[in-house]
């Protein structure tokens, strides 16, 4: 847990100086819509009003959606069949941020140039559906955990009783399943509010956009319009230096984005009221007749959202294949590239397998232990607070983390550009991953395990290492793949501490000024040269092998996974 609250302390340490270098008017930031630099005006509400929209419309998709193919996984299909699925909707996560970039580009935005008859297709819909897509995956595959932890015995006895399938799901396993899935929301979310590039590329990025009535409500959401992530990750934060109420007023942008995901965060994870079970029986016998009918109802429903997410991965295999086909000669793998868009991607795998390997090694106890302490020792009042903290990391805009890391290791420490600090600049993207899910995990673990450990007399470290680590481990392993797909898409970071476009080795021979190259930042940089076709081609290609590396990955951490989920709790 201290690698999270460390990660915060230099996180706001940093945006804290900013602000101190020049005057902010707060109310102005939070409550005017006008932003013009070359005015004084420093107005965010337009941003923050882009910023709630795209997270709502990506919650409103992606969790009805997640929620029904996770409960189709768990509940409807056996695990020959349940298993293979779960990994195609977990390989959308290994999908960089920046291929769903490339993809809003040429799938979304023409989607919602026609449905809004809009040029271009550029809005707050388009970035919406493209986060809506990017957190599915998350909430699937920590939902999926979290139902699987429910024990059999409770649904042996819901059905024992009459009831349908519906009926055991809702009245026995959810309750059972809820502040887990929760989890996976929230993981959702923060990623939302924390994408910059995927957006970036699809939202227009257009200040001042603020309707003032329901019909300019429903207008916006088919024009261009601004996010505090965008803002961040355009050309203002090189433009405003490094003091003066213009950085100033940029670091502000930060705190407020911050303080939204902590408000979003306190607001998910408060307990829901409780109604009672005689309300829940006397509506079941009030609508007997409709149990069967709402029974098949539900299973073709949740059965038919299983079908969206095996529809996006084809797609983008598709896309993906047809456009980057020079991934498919084996020459690509084992070349380096030369000149600005020629030969292969060999010392960018190198490069972003070193980094993964690297981040993993350092995120994977770190996360585990914060997952522990929020789950089993804190109180429920330090949890609360604890799990708010990890989430707002969660949450954290990447670019800012890239910033930060470049004044702190890159500058003060005199790394320069090192693959350790851009390893280290990724640690928070994939403890908070990690914590949360073993957190959810820890919470949905029987009470009789906890009491049979305790009236053996185990001590606390027995008790973690033989009932919570083989409990939690499915979960921690899922957290962990899912943090390193997000963080394996990651450029913002990247280009600050870490990586050059040409000129490094393949492997560096040190620690300080010993940069890499790596596949993400190879590919956001081919992909600013919209002009040159052989620079798309070349980016195209090599986001299919990050895709393709990352698939490889995910699904040995799946078969591991796997082997642990069928492990009995013995040790």
């Amino acid at each position: 847990m201290f690698s999270v609250v460390l990660a915060l302390t230099v996180l706001i340490g940093y945006l804290a100086t900013g602000i101190a270098s020049g005057d902010v008017d707060w109310s102005a930031l939070v409550g005017d819509p006008t932003w013009s630099p070359v005015n004084g005006a420093f107005g965010a509400l337009a941003m923050i009003y882009g910023s709630a929209v795209v997270c709502v419309l990506a919650l409103v998709l992606a969790v009805p959606v997640g929620w029904s193919a996770a409960i189709a996984l768990s509940e409807y299909l056996p695990p020959r069949l349940a298993r293979p699925l779960r990994l195609s909707i977990e390989l959308l996560a290994a999908v960089p941020s920046i291929v769903y970039g490339l993809i809003g580009i040429i799938v979304v935005r023409p989607f919602v140039g026609m449905l809004g008859d809009v040029p271009g297709g550029d809005s707050l819909l388009a970035a919406g559906i493209v986060l809506a897509v990017m957190i599915m995956p998350t909430i699937v595959a920590v939902s999926v955990d979290a139902l699987a932890a429910v024990p059999d015995r409770y649904r042996e006895a819901a059905y024992s009783l009459g009831l349908t399938r519906r009926e055991v799901v809702r009245s026995a396993v959810l309750p059972q399943a809820r502040s887990a899935m929760r989890a996976g929301v929230l993981l959702g979310l923060a990623r939302a509010l924390g994408e910059a590039i995927a957006v970036f590329l699809v939202v227009g990025r257009a200040d001042g956009r603020l309707p003032e009535s329901f019909a300019g409500f429903v207008s916006s959401l088919t024009h261009p319009g601004q996010t505090l992530t965008t803002k961040l990750a355009g050309p203002e934060p090189m433009l405003s230096g490094t003091s003066g109420p213009y950085f100033a007023a940029l670091c502000g942008l930060g705190i407020v984005l911050l303080v939204l995901v902590a408000a979003a965060t306190v607001w998910g994870t408060r307990r829901a009221p409780s109604h009672g079970t005689k309300r829940g029986l006397r509506a079941h016998q009030a609508t007997t007749w409709l149990r069967v009918p709402r029974d098949r109802l539900a299973t073709l429903l949740r059965m038919g959202a299983l079908l969206l997410p095996g529809t996006l991965l084809v797609g983008m295999l598709f896309i993906l294949v047809t456009r980057g086909s020079s991934a498919l000669n084996p020459a690509f793998w084992f070349t380096s590239s030369s000149g600005a868009a020629g030969g292969g991607v060999r010392d960018q795998i190198v490069g972003t397998l070193l980094l993964m390997a690297t981040t993993a090694l350092i995120a994977l106890p770190l996360g585990y232990g914060a997952g522990v302490l929020i789950g089993s020792h804190a109180s429920a009042k330090t949890a609360r607070l604890l799990e708010t903290i990890t989430v707002v990391v969660g949450g954290t805009p990447t670019i800012l983390l890239g910033l930060a890391g470049y004044i702190l290791l890159s500058t003060t420490m005199g790394w320069g550009r090192s693959w350790l600090a851009g390893a280290v600049v990724l640690v928070p993207v994939v403890v908070p991953v990690i914590a949360l899910t073993t957190a959810g995990r820890i919470r949905s673990m029987p009470g009789e395990l906890t009491e049979s450990a305790l009236a053996l007399g185990l001590s606390r470290s027995q008790y973690i290492r033989s009932v919570v680590i083989p409990y939690t481990w499915p979960a921690t392993l899922t957290g962990l793949l899912l943090g390193l797909a997000r963080a394996a898409g990651e450029t913002a970071p990247l280009i600050f501490t870490a990586t050059v476009f040409f000129g490094a080795p393949a492997l560096p021979t040190g620690i300080v000024d010993s940069p890499v190259q790596a596949l993400p930042t190879h590919i956001f940089t081919l992909s600013q040269d919209s002009g040159a076709p052989e620079a798309i081609t070349q980016a195209w290609g090599s986001a299919l092998v990050l895709v393709l590396i990352t698939a490889v990955l995910l699904s040995l951490a799946v078969a591991l996974r796997n082997r642990f989920e069928g492990a009995r709790w013995t040790t």
